[in-house]
């Protein structure tokens, strides 16, 4: 790699009159520039600087000057106090700002340090910067050696701009602190000390001693630690506000500033940090602390307009709203004990009841010759109001259980990380509960499907056995049982293509769900019901009572089989109205229009028809299942920002006791587990 001499050696015009130090760091950032995008060509082209800087000081010396050139000219309080944070304006308002920045680039601001970032940087450059090792920067600003400055002007105003950052970070995290929904989730905050409040008071106090230690051209002898605690305390503050919000339901708007407000603690912690070091002398620890920041805030800028990544962190966050209802529903489907397992196959048999007569009334329906949009009316509330009434009376549906359970995992994997993070060794941390709750959750999802199939197919061929001999005909004609059996082979068709559709369903009702928990909790849905008076006189106060602690506890639930009757019944509608040939497939239905289909030919078929179709049907639940677990999963995962690191040995533990304990996954423990297990 070869450094520009030529833009490094020339002489510096006057600071004020030109702005020629900027396109030189510009120069040095393209020779650093790797072709390809790969961090490590990168990070050996800084390896090579940090090297020919030290061993020329006719090199580093301009190259210092530009930069303690761009720091004295322009202030950097914003951009150490809002690179990288989430914006205060809406997500609509910030959208529509990067969109317009995108078409027409914003003017360079002289007086701001974060507008040259822009000229310095491209936009491509995030994923080289971010993905070099933070050591490489700290070598390179080492080997700047800005102790040798003559010119300490730049320095001093850079290191203003770092503690008025601090003053400006520390007022932010305060007034976030007291925000109403953080009061009416955690009212401690109010009623004593808050860390918020306290942290802001401790980050003043410190830079005024930093100010006056650097004026005195003396050595820092406190250092940070106490705001430090403060800081930690904050964390604590969030993180029992968020654990509320689970039970007490939260905006979107809450956890949007929860996510803002914990960078803000970050921030506050890297410059407090920083500031602390440089005013103590300690150039290590200093360098080190600085490498990291100026790594975090040119990533930030170049990724200020970046539409695509703001978009996907806000559905995360959304989604982290909803998934949260959804993870807590789902533990309610994992049975532990035998008793749990056998009260999920009951429950399972009865919804394979249910759908054995809804099954038979959608066959019904379609013989109607109801108008286009009528029929779809006409199935979507067949759906909808079966799988209400599956609920209502106890009953489970095998496919609903994916959704949520996945998103149960998802927050165990979520808190396992939490714990390695928290200073616990990849090989010291133990994965046996994840592996009991992944065991757990195969058989009870077994149960519930051999459940619904267990009654669905032999009800519904007891269904159209008692049709036949009361009124003299078959429920369905030969040629539609023929329709049915086809349209659940698995190699024609497009069953399993329509099953997908289906798990989509299903994982946009678990997230249905989820949205009406958490709306219900945090509009206080069922205090609000307890006002109503007139219900209360006609029902009475106990009855009435009853009826809002069944909506506490079931809205999510209903609402989540409401709209997925409607999801189901709606696609074919779709599909006719865009041109398309969408129809869906669900495994208990499929399995009931099996037995339909069985009846309606007399048992008189091929047997290889019979054994495809009935393959067909395990295939369609496969894929449903597959489907909407994947999705849920990907969906908790990322709302958590999990990137579980232990793939490999996680598999390797499920590999490990389903070759030990295959009986886990398929059967419960012939005794109750205990409670420290």
């Amino acid at each position: 790699m070869t450094v520009p001499e030529n833009s490094s050696t020339a002489p510096l015009p006057p600071r004020a009159q030109d702005a020629g130090f900027i396109l030189r760091l510009a120069a040095t950032v393209d020779a650093l520039r790797p072709v390809d995008g790969d961090p490590a060509t990168a990070a050996g082209r800084i390896a090579d600087l940090a090297a020919r800087l030290e061993a020329r000081p006719d090199l580093r010396a301009p190259l210092r000057e530009a930069l303690l050139a761009l720091f004295d000219s322009r202030r950097s309080v914003l951009l150490f106090a809002t690179a990288g944070i989430y914006p205060a304006t809406g997500v609509i308002v910030e959208t529509f700002r990067r969109i317009a920045h995108k078409l027409l680039p914003e003017a360079d601001d002289p007086a701001q340090s974060k507008e040259a970032l822009g000229r310095i940087f491209r936009r491509s450059d995030a994923e080289w910067l971010a993905a070099v090792p933070a050591a490489a920067w700290k070598a390179l600003i080492d080997a700047l050696h800005f102790a040798e400055t003559d010119d300490a002007q730049g320095l001093d105003r850079l290191a203003e701009d770092l503690l008025e950052a601090l003053r400006v970070v520390a007022h932010r995290v305060a007034a976030s602190g007291l925000e109403p929904e953080m009061l009416r989730l955690d009212p401690t905050l109010e009623m004593h000390e808050s860390p918020f409040l306290a942290q802001c008071e401790e980050a003043l106090g410190l830079a005024r001693r930093i100010e006056t230690v650097r004026r005195e051209r003396q050595a820092l002898e406190d250092d940070e630690q106490h705001l430090l605690v403060l800081l930690d305390q904050c964390d604590e503050a969030i993180e029992r506000v968020r654990r509320r919000a689970q039970h007490l339901g939260a905006s979107f708007h809450l956890t949007f500033r929860l996510r803002r407000l914990a960078q803000h603690l970050e921030r506050a912690r890297t410059l407090a940090g920083l500031a602390a070091a440089l005013a103590r002398g300690e150039r290590d620890a200093a360098g080190e602390r600085c490498a990291g920041l100026w790594q975090e805030l040119s990533v930030a800028e170049c990724r200020r307009n970046d539409l695509r990544r703001f978009w996907r962190q806000n559905a995360e966050l959304v989604a982290l709203r909803v998934t949260e209802n959804a993870g807590r529903t789902g533990e309610h489907y994992i049975s532990a004990s035998r008793d749990e397992y056998l009260a999920m196959l009951r429950s399972a048999l009865g919804g394979g009841l249910i759908i054995a007569l809804m099954a038979a009334n959608k066959l019904f329906l379609a013989t109607l010759g109801l108008a286009p949009l009528t029929e779809v009316l006409a199935f979507c509330l067949n759906y909808a109001l079966g799988f209400v009434l599956i609920h209502t009376l106890h009953c489970t549906v095998a496919t609903k259980q994916p959704a949520m359970t996945a998103n149960a995992i998802a927050a165990a994997i979520g808190e396992a990380q939490q714990s390695e993070r928290g200073g616990r060794s990849r090989e010291a941390r133990d994965l046996t509960p994840l592996v009991e709750l992944i065991a757990r959750t195969v058989r009870t999802q077994l149960a519930a499907i051999a459940g619904n199939l267990g009654l669905a197919i032999p009800t519904a061929m007891l269904l159209a056995l008692t049709i036949r001999l009361l009124a003299g005909e078959h429920f369905i004609s030969p040629e539609k049982a023929q329709h049915l059996l086809h349209d659940t082979h698995p190699l024609a068709g497009g069953a399993l293509v329509f099953a997908a559709i289906a798990g989509v369903c299903l994982f946009l009702a678990g997230l249905i769900a989820g949205y009406y928990d958490n709306l219900c909790a945090y509009n206080r849905i069922p205090d609000r019901l307890l006002q109503l008076r007139w219900p209360a006189r006609l029902l009475g106060e106990e009855r009435w009572r009853r009826v809002a602690a069944y909506v506490e506890n079931n809205l999510g639930a209903l609402a989540g089989n409401f709209f997925f009757g409607f999801l189901l019944g709606g696609v074919t509608g779709i599909g006719t109205l865009i041109g398309l040939p969408l129809d869906i497939r669900h495994i208990a239905f499929s399995s009931a229009y099996w037995g339909y289909a069985m009846v309606g030919l007399e048992f008189d078929l091929a047997w290889s028809l019979a054994v495809f179709a009935a393959l067909g049907v395990l295939g369609i639940g496969l894929v449903n299942l597959l489907v909407s677990f994947s999705l849920a999963l990907w969906v908790g995962l990322k709302a958590r920002g999990v990137s579980f690191e232990q793939r490999r040995a996680l598999a390797s533990a499920l590999l490990l006791r389903l070759w030990r304990q295959p009986r886990d996954f398929i059967l419960p423990p012939r005794a109750a587990p205990s409670h420290g297990e």
